[in-house]
């Protein structure tokens, strides 16, 4: 049964971030609240956790998964980033944006589109999410948590925990949490191109 955590939204528990921490350090597998929807999390170079998640979200191998980061200092080491690009990210994160960028030589391919050499990122706005990653010391990879045949995230710490106990080996509970998943911006082009819209406005790139 996966363990359960109530942390403050604001000013989350040290003690429970380290636990938390030390869980995706060890191959586990987490839920958590973001600045978009519940996200499922772990670390960035284990293979089993990465294929937990697959098997939980139903998707395959071609699907990009998502880099969470801490500031714009932590994208540009796994993505490419010009100045038109990076003015456009300073001005949106930390929010509810993944952006769709070149990835640099840094970055396992197996973290990569197969084809398009390009990697998703983001830097979420939550205390939580940001805690944790200061304290893992290095990005998440992460995934919106969509259930196969549903189209919309799931959004109560508790049902998550009900529906995927056996699952996940962590469920982060911080008060209430969207129930829209980000927007997503491909800006490996030469102009923004809309993915998918969700919660970050559109009016920065001029897509509205």
């Amino acid at each position: 049964m996966s363990q359960y955590f109530s942390l403050h939204p604001q000013q989350p528990q040290p003690r429970l971030i380290r636990q938390a921490a030390d869980i995706i350090r060890s191959g586990g597998l987490v839920a958590f609240p973001t600045d978009s929807a519940y996200a499922l999390g772990c670390h960035i170079g284990d293979l089993k956790a990465v294929e937990r998640m697959r098997r939980i979200r139903g998707v395959g191998e071609r699907h990009h998964f998502t880099l969470l980061c801490r500031d714009l200092a932590e994208i540009s080491v796994y993505a490419q980033v010009n100045n038109a690009q990076y003015r456009l990210l300073k001005a949106t994160t930390p929010g509810s944006y993944t952006f769709i960028l070149k990835a640099t030589r840094e970055l396992p391919r197996r973290i990569q589109h197969p084809k398009r050499k390009t990697v998703g990122l983001r830097v979420p706005d939550h205390p939580l999410v940001q805690a944790l990653l200061i304290e893992l010391n290095e990005p998440m990879l992460s995934t919106t948590l969509i259930l196969p045949g549903e189209e919309k995230p799931l959004t109560d710490a508790q049902e998550i925990r009900d529906q995927l106990q056996h699952v996940v080996d962590l469920v982060l509970e911080a008060g209430e949490c969207h129930a829209e998943a980000t927007t997503v911006i491909d800006l490996s082009g030469e102009l923004p191109e809309l993915i998918r819209a969700g919660c970050g406005s559109l009016a920065p790139f001029g897509l509205d």
